[in-house]
């Protein structure tokens, strides 16, 4: 066991979480960051790269110390928690069944309401994005891919992990997941819609075992780019910061839930494994009041 390098230790937690938990690529690089981050620490503190003997003696003093210095780095209390969150993941995933971590109470983060968009900017947003693409097929996809946040609520790893093998489309489409979860979403008519014009354009054929959503030369289309695309539309439409790919899919859960949807239906809908996630949503209405109570009410001020 002490004969283990940092290096070996990281890549048995990328793997663990990769494979055994079915984690997100996003939530595999951060956790293992995490780790990463903490081993340095201990060397810089030590002179010696630690083992897992070594990872397995930190105490709450050390955790409290190696938060503050992520503190001192600027991260604030949302990252923080994060962090400690991960920390405790990687290691309980070190030290096994019964391991023994140091207990630690993470700082207060204030839960954030999602921040929607109103349905003319969530097509005034997906409009510019098409319109300012360098060809039409490509105009094309990102309309589509768009109309899947906001029309079917789907996250944007969901949208471009979608295969080949969906097609033909029909009502509904099965969607894989956090954690390698499948669920079936309806898919509205203007939706499937857009996908059928997109693959009438697309230059590269479509297969069943190829991403739906292409890039430029035919590989899987990259989130970035479509974030980028977003970012560049919302500048140009004036719209707030927060007007992200992610908001497009708040903006479908706020309105449905604002038409009378029941809160375990969209649960199911968005693939939130525990009910608390969706509940989130109950806030938005109410901090929209509140909105409208400070700018309209007499007595607001």
């Amino acid at each position: 066991m002490s004969a283990e390098t940092p290096m070996t230790l990281v890549g048995s937690w990328r793997g663990y979480l990769a494979q055994g938990r079915r984690r997100s690529p996003h939530t595999v690089r951060a956790y293992v960051a995490t780790a990463e981050r903490l081993m340095c620490w201990m060397e810089e503190m030590d002179g010696r790269a630690p083992d897992r003997a070594a990872l397995l003696a930190l105490t709450t003093s050390d955790l409290r110390a190696y938060l503050a210095a992520r503190r001192a780095e600027g991260i604030e209390n949302s990252s923080t928690a994060r962090e400690l969150s991960a920390l405790r993941a990687f290691l309980r995933f070190i030290g096994g069944e019964g391991a023994s971590i140091p207990l630690m109470r993470g700082p207060r983060v204030k839960p954030g309401v999602p921040r929607p968009v109103s349905p003319d900017e969530a097509i005034a947003l997906a409009q510019d994005v098409a319109e300012t693409a360098r060809e039409g097929w490509i105009g094309a996809r990102d309309w589509a891919v768009l109309l899947l946040l906001y029309g079917a609520g789907l996250r944007i790893s969901e949208a471009l992990g979608l295969m080949g093998d969906v097609l033909p489309l029909g009502e509904t489409i099965r969607v894989l997941g956090k954690r390698g979860k499948t669920r079936i979403v309806p898919l509205l008519p203007q939706v499937r819609e857009a996908i059928d014009d997109y693959l009438a354009l697309c230059p590269f054929a479509p297969a069943g075992d190829e991403p739906l959503f292409r890039g430029a030369r035919g590989g899987p289309l990259s989130p970035a780019l479509i974030r980028r695309a977003v970012q560049g539309a919302r500048r140009r439409l004036g719209l707030h910061e927060r007007t992200t790919p992610h908001a497009l899919r708040h903006s479908f859960a706020t309105h449905l839930l604002g038409r009378g949807a029941d809160l375990r239906a969209l649960q199911e809908l968005l693939g939130h494994a525990s009910l608390s996630s969706t509940q989130i949503y109950t806030r938005v209405d109410a901090a929209h009041l509140l909105d409208v109570y400070r700018n309209a009410h007499p007595r607001a001020s």
